[in-house]
């Protein structure tokens, strides 16, 4: 019996895949992580959900997305449910000796305070065993720079590693990393502790980086030059014009 107490009763799990075939590898590599992981939460009393985002059926609206700079409408649900997930498992397919465009795409429309604190686990799948590294060079730093909490082991899967049991052990190891985090809240209590001191976009659709016009300083001399006023508020009375 582990002497870790649940933080949270429920969780949600978003998973994003990037793989486009049918069947897709990545789909399966991130389905397996997915339910490991609600296993072990469940045989501790955690209940835990999980909520897919297949970026494939999505790539017309990411792509406009992008070129409009505004979230389509399926675009802006996917980013609420990333919102609303305590936990995320990001799986892409290997191009290029590359992460996929389609998942880099997804990558650059999310808010930069949509994901802080937020545990991840990272996965990839590609043709061969030479891409491994692409998880590590290029997924981490990408969820790092978004702030996330990537769990320590690193998922990838080329053609041989489905027969083999190592990869399960891999997916076992990652998928109690995640669900150790979940379950002590860990995400939750990082953000809670330090969200002030990041700095946050404004009007971001991160659900607590939320901005109004309530939050502008409309008294710094930038604001009353971008309203039509003058940099310095006028003395009352008559000024000596030279």
């Amino acid at each position: 019996m582990s002497d870790l107490t649940p933080a949270v009763g429920v969780v949600t799990i978003a998973v994003i895949n990037a793989g486009v075939s049918e069947p897709s590898s990545t789909r399966l590599l991130a389905d397996r992580t997915a339910q490991k992981t609600v296993d072990i939460l469940e045989a501790s009393g955690t209940t835990a959900t999980v909520r897919s985002i297949d970026l494939g059926p999505l790539a017309t609206d990411i792509a406009q997305s992008i070129v409009s700079g505004m979230l389509h409408a399926k675009v802006r649900a996917a980013m609420e449910l990333l919102a609303r997930a305590d936990a995320v498992i990001a799986a892409t397919p290997v191009y290029k000796a590359g992460i996929s465009g389609l998942f880099k795409s997804f990558a650059d429309l999310i808010d930069n305070d949509l994901l802080i604190a937020t545990p991840v686990v990272l996965a990839a799948t590609g043709g061969t065993g030479r891409h491994a590294m692409v998880v590590d060079d290029q997924l981490r730093p990408l969820f790092g720079f978004l702030r996330t909490i990537p769990v320590p082991t690193s998922l990838y899967a080329a053609p041989e590693d489905w027969a083999s049991a190592d990869l399960g052990r891999r997916i076992a190891r990652a998928a109690q990393e995640l669900s150790v985090m979940l379950r002590t809240g860990v995400g939750r209590q990082i953000a809670d502790s330090n969200w002030n001191d990041h700095t946050h976009q404004f009007g971001g659709n991160a659900a607590r980086a939320q901005r109004s016009l309530d939050d502008v300083d409309f008294t710094t001399d930038l604001m009353r030059l971008a309203t039509g006023g003058s940099a310095r508020p006028q003395a009352d009375g008559p000024t000596d014009a030279r």
